[in-house]
């Protein structure tokens, strides 16, 4: 199951869980679309736009709390 990392790590923005402008890569490393990277600074990997998980069940699966900014 998916982290659904709180911020970006490359600018410390705040990223929901059910944002639209969260990208991660296959670590899971997560990035806003604002930053615009073309790829993980991290890993080289690609990013991808991260599924948003449903409401219904974030109850009982939460998303991450740890923040990653690396600021």
């Amino acid at each position: 199951m998916l982290e659904l990392r709180p911020d970006c790590e490359a600018c410390g923005r705040d990223l929901p869980p059910d944002s639209p402008d969260a990208l991660i890569c296959s670590f899971e490393c997560t990035f806003c679309r604002a930053c615009d990277l073309p790829a993980c600074p991290n890993c080289g990997g690609d990013l991808q736009p991260r599924p948003i998980r449903p409401e219904a069940v974030r109850s009982q699966f939460p998303a991450s709390t740890v923040r990653r900014f690396k600021g």
